[in-house]
């Protein structure tokens, strides 16, 4: 779980894309902050504190406004056609107690002794949807791979999951799993003595010569 970031906000009049633009040259990102059924309200943040914090995985911030501290969360993030660039931030206010739905990466951990034994691994689900505390948000899932055995799959139900976290997919759903590869078909190998098969299109051919 990362640290939760505190940063100072500014409220911000109007809205539009030149507005925005005059922001980003100034060095501060626009963004809005919604819930709780209390006024959206139009901010703006410190745009190297704010990208940095993105960056280093936060999802929950304590942003400093005139009526007080805020927590949030960040629900979604707007970057340019580079995706290096923060161009504008949804917040969504929460409570320290209050249980949200977010979705977090999957990290696989270890090496799967399958794979050295002709295996491939496949991985068909690379982030899960979780239901856990505000504050206490994993940056990932992780998934140890190091007993997994060729043709044998972990799913969500067997996961070891952080403390007051539960996991919204589908319980049977494979994760992770080590696949068998499927064998090439071989070729016919003809027998001593075994007549070669009949070529419809050769048949012919040599028929039409027979008859000249």
């Amino acid at each position: 779980m990362a640290e939760t970031v505190t940063l100072e906000a500014q409220m911000r009049e109007g809205r539009g894309s030149r507005k925005a633009i005059k922001l980003r040259a100034k060095g501060q990102i626009p963004a809005v902050v919604y819930g709780h059924k209390q006024e959206t309200v139009a901010v703006a943040l410190p745009g190297e504190e704010l990208a940095a914090a993105i960056r280093h995985g936060a999802r929950v911030l304590d942003l400093k406004l005139t009526s007080g501290l805020e927590k949030v969360l960040i629900r979604e993030v707007q970057w340019d056609h580079l995706g290096k660039e923060v161009l504008h931030v949804d917040f969504n206010r929460v409570a320290a107690d209050e249980r949200i739905h977010v979705s977090v990466p999957v990290e696989l951990r270890g090496i799967a002794p399958g794979v050295g034994q002709g295996g491939v691994l496949d991985q068909p689900i690379h982030s899960l949807h979780i239901e856990c505390l505000a504050i206490a948000i994993p940056e990932s899932i992780r998934v140890n791979v190091g007993e997994l055995q060729k043709g044998a799959a972990i799913h969500v139900r067997e996961l070891k999951l952080p403390e007051g976290v539960e996991v919204l997919d589908d319980p049977e759903a494979i994760v992770v799993h080590v696949t068998v590869p499927q064998a090439e078909p071989e070729a016919a190998i003809l027998e001593p003595g075994q007549a070669e098969p009949e070529v419809i299109g050769r048949k012919a051919e040599e028929e039409e010569g027979e008859e000249k």
